[in-house]
């Protein structure tokens, strides 16, 4: 038998995940949550073989979850789900060692087979998303251009982030400039979301 985890914050989504895998034969949910600061607690309580993780939760997002995982319970295999089939995401999942990398909208048949292969020591990830990662290559931005751009993602001013990221305005205002021109935006929210939706923050 296989144990699963299952981490999403949608209670409703979460419900219908695990009812649909336990009807697999070889597949039990032994626990669930709806954080992804609670994944390792939970993860080390229950002994999964497998910890599903949502990409976007509360606490912490399914990729730090999964990282936090391999610290907590490193036989534990985490597989990424997620309906954001953003490339950049699928990067940094494997970065910290994801075994997979799903889209929610996928059959339930096609999750259940994922399972079994990533138990059985393969990695797998969605092909169509694969393939635009390997197009769309690593991120342009370096860590802390990133961390500018996350930190301008709601607006906040340069005086704003340089006083949360410990830096000098000229400092910030060279990274978002960097950062603007790297992601082809306009201006530092765009860039920020530009970003975003190809899964570089």
């Amino acid at each position: 038998m296989i144990r699963v985890l299952l981490a999403e914050d949608q209670t409703m989504v979460r419900g219908a995940l695990r009812a649909l895998l336990e009807l697999e034969e070889d597949i039990e949910v032994v626990a669930e949550v709806g954080r992804g600061d609670a994944v390792a607690a939970a993860a080390v309580e229950h002994r999964p073989d497998i910890a599903l993780l949502d990409i976007e939760m509360p606490g912490a997002d399914g990729i730090t979850a999964a990282r936090e995982l391999l610290t907590a319970l490193p036989s534990c295999r985490a597989v990424i789900l997620t309906t954001f089939g953003r490339p950049g995401f699928l990067r940094r999942a494997m970065e910290v060692g994801a075994a997979g990398f799903l889209v929610k909208d996928a059959p339930v048949a096609e999750l259940a087979q994922g399972i079994r292969a990533v138990m059985a020591g393969e990695r797998v990830i969605d092909r169509d998303l694969a393939a635009a990662a390997l197009a769309i290559g690593a991120t342009p931005l370096s860590t802390r251009e990133a961390d500018v751009l996350r930190a301008a993602a709601g607006g906040a001013t340069v005086a704003d982030i340089a006083g949360r990221l410990f830096l000098s305005e000229g400092t910030v205002r060279n990274y978002l400039s960097s950062a603007i021109g790297k992601t082809g935006a306009r201006t530092r929210v765009e860039a920020a979301r530009v970003a975003e939706e190809k899964g570089w923050l």
